[in-house]
Parts: structure tokens; sequence; C-alpha cells
């Protein structure tokens, strides 16, 4: 069963990284069987997704059945997709320990905010959501490039 997030939440890592998942997300975790992510440094955006582990494979099994290992391209790509993954585990607080490299590589100090893009959590510096947020006029006028229909 996959999972769907819907939320964005405040967050603060205590000393040693670990960060309580927020309570809507640890339910739909719950409700999915499941208690591990996959994170990854995000391609676009200074942010970290987090990957239910069951989405991490589903993707991974996409980009297996696009990509060749052996063509030159295409391993340089998978080397780089998988550079610096790691898999975490939510303790039975629903707590996560976040790794400090790939929160500070991603420039996420202690405050953050876990917000929702479907099937996956971006973590961000709580600072930086702020700065990405789309005003309402150019959000609208992506919702209807988005959504046009042609006919």
């Amino acid at each position: 069963m996959g999972v769907t997030f819907i939320g964005d939440y405040a967050c603060k890592a205590d000393s040693k990284w670990r960060v309580v998942v927020p309570s809507s997300f640890r339910k739909a975790m719950t409700v999915a069987g499941q208690a591990v992510f996959v994170l990854r440094r995000n391609m676009f955006d200074k942010c970290v997704d987090m990957y239910p582990l069951s989405e991490w494979e589903r993707m991974v099994e996409r980009l297996r059945e696009r990509l060749n290992p052996f063509d030159a391209k295409h391993a340089a790509f998978l080397r780089e997709f998988f550079r610096g993954t790691q898999e975490v585990e939510m303790d039975a607080n629903g707590r996560v320990l976040l790794p400090r490299r790939v929160m500070e590589e991603a420039g996420i100090g202690k405050e953050m905010v876990m917000a929702a893009q479907d099937k996956v959590l971006q973590v961000w510096d709580a600072g930086k959501y702020e700065e990405v947020a789309m005003g309402a006029e150019e959000l609208g006028r992506l919702a209807g490039e988005v959504f046009r229909t042609e006919g």
C-alpha cells in the first residue's frame, strides 16, 4: 500500500539530530506498515527528500527499467543519484536520526520544516522554506499551465 502525505510542519532537531516525525506523517507510515525512509538530497532545491522505503524501491525499479548500467552517461547518473543516500528508521517514539552531514550539505539547520510532496516528504531549513513560497498570482499562473486542456 502506498503512502500519501499531507501538510507541512515546523520541527526541531535535538543535539543528536533526532527529529520527531509529525503525527500525521507517522500515522500515514503506520497505516502503510512502514517505518523506514530513504533520504537523498533533492536534485533541484536545497532540501532533503525522505522517501518511504516502498516508494524508494518503486522509483529505483522504474530507473532500472529505463537505464543501461553499461552506458557511461547512465552509469554517471546512477552514481550521482545514489550519492549520499541514507536509510533511517523511525524509533518507538516516532523519531528519526537525520545524518548531520546530509543536513549540513543541504543547508538545513536544526529549525526545519517537514513538508508533504504527495508520496515523499521534504525536509527544509525553516527560513529557506519561507523564501521559496510562491505568491498566489504565480501559483495561479502555474496551475493554469499544469491543468491546461488541449482542444
